[in-house]
């Protein structure tokens, strides 16, 4: 669930207080409820022999676009196919953000590594972007699959070392810099970083079609959640105690200068290894979208094959589009606010419930429409609030 990004929810968590702690435990709870009931819009039930009791559950849709398909059937005649690409333009932007975002980090932990030679920002963005040039010519999931474990594997080292350090300065530590009170901005733009941590549920229809006991599809969630609850909460409370109101957009820049360079390389390693993963989604959905021989998956054609002329066009357009994003949005948290905001809120607040609520009305608990309908509302406030916001503070900064 986007490990990268626990290293800014520490900033996020002393610019909304004591309110943003109970925010992040509580969206554990409210994303791992969306994730449940958006598998739940993949099934519907089957009506047993003589029409008598509730049938067994029927798998009848197969990813997030089957369900905007169904909810948006009979809505648009003239435009059937819609919903379809809605929420395909809804999980590029997503997808994009997230690179941006990961080319952000990479350059701003470059340009820090090197702050002795006085490098411009932009050259380290053009070194990271040479480094990410042989995404253009990925056509197989093995090698992506790869790089993610390698980026698990980073991820632990980089919190284990941040943590430990905290551990070793608790005699230091105060509550002092969290506090009732907050700044209305600060506070929503942080929420939209907290919710951007949590969002995974493009991923959960295939993930939760590839289990050989899909049974345990709600159990393993929850357990995820939890864990991932825990950890952020843990990481981010021991930074805040330790760091302040000094705290980082990014933690590792209050990191002693003898501990820094270690973890700013292994950052550097897990941010660059990260941007295949959503790069080759986001690609995968372009040329299927915009190129007609893409009905098939690159990564399901036999032998691999090599990357078609249109289609490293359509690549080369969105890494570059990236590589200009990150360029012009320096700012780590605002991004993270925004993309949290925007898709973050749309894809795991407001889609999944209001999905849930037109699929399955009427097999609903008056409970559970109430818990749906707040969520839906809350992720409305939050997303128009938290844009708002972010754009406002992305402006200044500009």
């Amino acid at each position: 669930m986007k490990g990268i990004f626990v290293l800014g929810l520490p900033f996020a968590l002393v610019r909304s207080g004591y309110v943003g702690l109970v925010v992040l435990v509580l969206s554990a709870w409210v994303c791992n409820h969306t994730g449940s009931i958006l598998v739940a819009c993949l099934y519907e039930e089957e009506q047993s022999q003589g029409g008598s009791g509730s049938g067994s559950k029927v798998r009848v849709r197969h990813s997030y676009q089957d369900i905007v398909e169904a909810c948006c059937k009979g809505l648009w005649p003239h435009w059937p196919g819609l919903g379809g690409w809605l929420v395909n333009v809804a999980q590029v932007v997503e997808l994009l953000m997230t690179c941006t975002l990961y080319l952000v980090v990479s350059s701003s932990l470059l340009s820090d590594s090197l702050s002795g030679m006085t490098v411009p920002r932009s050259v380290c963005s053009l070194v990271s972007l040479v480094f990410l040039l042989p995404c253009l010519l990925l056509t197989d999931l093995r090698p992506v699959s790869t790089l993610s474990l390698l980026c698990s594997l980073a991820h632990i080292l980089i919190s284990l070392m941040v943590m430990l350090y905290c551990l070793s300065r608790a005699s230091r530590w105060s509550w002092s810099c969290l506090s009732l009170s907050v700044d209305p901005e600060d506070f929503l733009v942080s929420v939209g970083v907290i919710i951007f941590s949590y969002t995974s549920q493009i991923f959960l229809p295939p993930l939760e079609g590839s289990m050989a006991d899909r049974g345990q599809f709600d159990a393993m969630l929850g357990w995820t959640h939890a864990a991932a609850c825990v950890m952020k909460t843990m990481f981010s409370v021991l930074a805040v105690l330790t760091w302040g109101s000094e705290t980082g957009e990014v933690i590792t820049e209050n990191l002693p200068s003898d501990l820094r360079p270690l973890v700013n390389l292994c950052l550097l390693a897990k941010a660059l290894l990260s941007y295949p993963l959503p790069f080759y989604s986001a690609a995968e959905i372009l040329q299927t979208c915009l190129l007609k021989d893409s009905s098939v998956p690159l990564g399901s054609r036999p032998g691999g094959g090599g990357v078609s002329r249109p289609a490293l066009l359509v690549r080369g357009a969105l890494l570059m589009t990236s590589s200009l994003l990150a360029l012009l949005v320096p700012r780590f948290s605002l991004l993270m606010g925004l993309t949290g905001s925007v898709t973050g809120a749309a894809m795991t607040l407001i889609l999944p419930c209001l999905f849930h609520l037109r699929l399955r009305w009427g097999r609903l608990t008056a409970r559970a429409r109430l818990i749906d309908a707040g969520i839906l509302s809350l992720g409305v406030v939050c997303s128009v609030s938290g844009v708002i916001c972010s754009v406002k503070r992305l402006v200044q900064g500009l």
